[in-house]
């Protein structure tokens, strides 16, 4: 920090007393007088990620796919337009690589924005926009869509793309948003060890999503919103990609105190029911998986400070979730309609949730026989501890583990094989107020493992993958008063660890990605506005498999990159 800051908060603690609502994570919204950059020319915003295989090859073509800008669209039908498929002249199916690219830009003030883009009802990307200054920023978006593949030769569907914004007097910006597909040749890229997209993808998805988007907007733990499906009779595979997103009272769910905390201290927040969420897949009213979501933190979430110009771990294209249904096609597979149900367990308003189902079908048959082997209904063990104490302090922690386990098997002309699906994911949790709520310490570890195993009829093992992921976080907020008498106006001084870590087993081929981000600063607030503040972000995101290693780090301060390197040397050893 500069001398002027340090001299700021100084004089802050000082004079602080404590605010009349404990700390808590909030959505917070920029000035002009705000933004820590230099104000004379745009700047690009970016969320770092690892190089793809397509980054220095140029794609055979370039398909647009939308060009639309988003001015005051609130409450309005999301944009859609009618899908036309790459021109003759372009390399035909199968591609090695499909790549989506959106561009974005927008200038003036404004809030962070979900936003969701379609094909069809099947949900490409789920995303989000960065906070702009008034001279403009920028940023891009690159994903790998290669697994969408069928999806893209088909010339009756719409592309749809939600983007709820407000433009007034206050809310001045308008976000521009370019998406093109960049596809590849065959055997430019090596695929050799990837699986072959899927024969057909369909939607669980909102019915109605030509009016408020595709997704399911749920508001409580008991809704649940579902699609009946009827499976080809030769489905050979499923498996179900989950979109979630969480918003409203429940945007930082992984800070909420439980209500008995809110009812004894008579608060009138609504972010309540405690720190633990999970999302649930059922067929047919039949628990068949389920996960704890990784926490995205918007541009505008805990301190925006932090997230100009790197942006927060999935902020710009959240992680998805892939749930093996295999093992049940036993119970699908008769030519009836079945119910694919998506809700969200302890979850309050609102979640943003929705699912791809990727088909797999035997093209040497009009029929597989399947059936479904043993079904170990998730076991859940939640332990909860509530200690309330004096004024606003209180201790609230949560230990969860959820471990399933479920078999099944298909006879196609691949053999007969039996596919087991085997997963567990463990979360702690620990909110803590002190000071008279003015302090809040959040911490939070999830570690989730699932394990698919495929053998044959003479049980040979044909294929293992194993898939794991851990998200520690630590958010740290101090919340004092200003240097004036406005009771709307503090000082808050707020410290974020979070990572993203995962590896990925296929057969022997092992793959490790290690991303973290640790971030203070404080900010001077009056109501959500950001007056005045300083903030530091460094972030670390390295991948090693069998091929090679790639690192890089970032550090961001005060609007400005300090430092960025890269290198592409394994270490000797990696660690989390």
């Amino acid at each position: 920090m500069n001398q002027n800051g340090v001299v700021f908060l100084v004089l802050a603690f000082l004079t602080a007393t404590t605010v009349s609502l404990p700390s808590s994570p909030d959505r917070f919204l920029k000035s002009a007088l705000t933004s820590l950059r230099s104000p004379d020319v745009p700047q690009e915003y970016q969320e770092l990620t690892l190089p793809s295989p397509s980054d220095h090859l140029t794609p055979s073509c370039s398909h647009l796919l939308l060009r639309h800008s988003f001015a005051n669209t609130i409450n309005k039908p999301p944009y859609t337009a009618p899908y036309t498929p790459p021109p003759s002249d372009c390399t035909s199916p199968p591609w090695s690589h499909v790549n989506l690219d959106l561009r974005a830009a927008s200038s003036g003030d404004q809030y962070d924005r979900i936003s969701g883009l379609w094909l069809g009802g099947v949900e490409l990307l789920r995303t989000s926009t960065a906070e702009p200054s008034p001279t403009g920023i920028f940023w891009k978006v690159r994903k790998d869509v290669t697994r969408y593949s069928s999806l893209f030769t088909r010339s009756d569907l719409n592309v749809t793309m939600m983007l709820e914004n407000i433009v007034n007097d206050v809310y001045t910006g308008i976000y521009h948003i370019n998406v093109t597909l960049n596809f590849y040749e065959f055997n430019t890229i090596d695929i050799s060890r990837r699986e072959s997209p899927a024969d057909l993808i369909i939607p669980v998805s909102n019915d109605g999503g030509g009016n408020r988007g595709f997704w399911f907007m749920i508001e409580n733990s008991e809704e649940s919103y579902s699609n009946k499906i009827q499976l080809p009779l030769n489905t050979r595979k499923i498996v179900l990609e989950l979109y979630v997103s969480s918003h409203g009272n429940d945007e930082f769910w992984y800070s909420n105190p439980p209500d008995s905390y809110i009812v004894t201290n008579k608060l009138a927040t609504g972010r309540g029911n405690g720190a633990y969420r999970e999302v649930v897949v059922k067929i047919d009213g039949r628990n068949v998986g389920s996960e704890v979501a990784f926490p995205v933190i918007f541009t505008g979430g805990i301190n925006p400070l932090f997230w100009e110009p790197v942006v927060g771990i999935g902020a710009f294209n959240l992680p998805t979730y892939d749930m093996d249904l295999t093992p049940f096609l036993g119970m699908v597979l008769d030519g009836k309609e079945h119910e694919f149900a998506l809700s969200v367990n302890n979850g309050i308003s609102y979640w943003l949730v929705d699912a791809n189902l990727h088909v797999w079908v035997d093209h040497e048959a009009v029929s597989v026989e399947a059936g479904s082997g043993s079904y170990d209904s998730p076991k859940r063990h939640v332990v909860r501890k509530e200690v309330l104490e004096e004024q606003l302090d209180g201790s609230f922690k949560v230990e969860a583990e959820v471990r399933s386990e479920f078999d099944g098997w298909v006879k196609s002309s691949e053999g007969n094989l039996t596919t087991v699906v085997k997963s567990v994911f463990k979360v702690g949790s620990l909110v803590k107020f002190e000071e008279n709520g003015a302090y809040k310490r959040v911490e939070q570890r999830v570690e989730t493992k699932r394990v698919v195993e495929v053998t044959n009829e003479l049980g040979k093992q044909v294929n293992r993958v194993v898939h794991e992921r851990s998200y520690p976080r630590t958010v740290i907020t101090s919340t004092l008063r200003g240097l004036s008498n406005d009771k709307d106006m503090y000082v808050l001084v707020t410290n974020v660890s979070q990572a993203l870590n995962e590896r990925y087993l296929v057969g022997e081929a092992l793959t490790e990605v290690y991303n973290r981000q640790d971030s203070d600063g404080w900010m001077q607030v009056e109501d959500h506005n950001v007056l005045a503040g300083e903030a530091r972000t460094r972030q670390s995101l390295s991948y090693i498999d069998e091929f090679g290693c790639y690192s890089r780090t970032v550090v961001a301060a005060n609007g400005e990159i300090d430092q960025d390197s890269s290198s592409d040397t394994c270490p000797s050893s990696s660690s989390s």
